[in-house]
């Protein structure tokens, strides 16, 4: 996956008035609630991005 992927998916699952995903209502006509496992994935990918760019790679 590349990095706009994530930002794609974090910019369309997003919260709505009542809660739910809004992304997943739409694309998968599902009442998910927000966050939904999609969220968690991005933000977790995101999160090791992060974390490894900013060690360096090193273990």
């Amino acid at each position: 996956m590349k990095d706009d992927q994530e930002h794609a998916i974090l910019a369309v699952h997003v919260r709505g008035l009542d809660g739910m995903c809004v992304g997943c209502r739409a694309w998968r006509s599902r009442l998910a609630p927000y966050p939904c496992w999609q969220v968690d994935w991005a933000t977790s990918r995101q999160a090791r991005t992060i974390t490894t760019r900013f060690l360096g790679g090193v273990r």
